[in-house]
């Protein structure tokens, strides 16, 4: 069983930053490929980024690629997302996940979701 919270979300400016930050309780924390969703008003949830195991393999969404980072900290059972030149089409709730797998899609297969942080993005 993981427990995962999300914090970081706000209200910034087109062209502005956040930083996404999700705590994991459980000790099979470093187990897990972690990864990041988020749900728009009227759409469904869709996939932002994922890391692995070993911090070293990412994978990311082709509308976040080259201004969003996701790493992890697993000393800390933490995960992180860098979001820079962010537009109002990141408007949205995002969602930390654990033991993601990619099937024709990522998903969690275990169905361990956090509640999810608002980001708000001006123009």
């Amino acid at each position: 069983q993981v427990q995962l919270v999300e914090s970081g979300g706000g209200l910034v400016q087109a062209g502005g930053s956040l930083r996404l930050s999700c705590a994991a309780s459980g000790r099979t924390f470093s187990r897990y490929i972690m990864g990041w969703f988020r749900q728009a008003p009227g759409k469904e949830r869709a996939f932002v980024a994922a890391i692995g195991i070993g911090q070293f393999i990412t994978y990311y969404a082709d509308s976040v690629k080259g201004r969003f980072t996701i790493s992890r900290d697993n000393a800390k059972n933490m995960v992180y997302l860098q979001m820079n030149s962010l537009k109002p089409e990141d408007t949205a709730v995002y969602y930390c996940a654990a033991d993601l797998i990619r099937g024709s899609s990522w998903y969690s297969r275990n169905d361990y979701w956090g509640q999810g942080t608002q980001v708000t993005v001006s123009s």
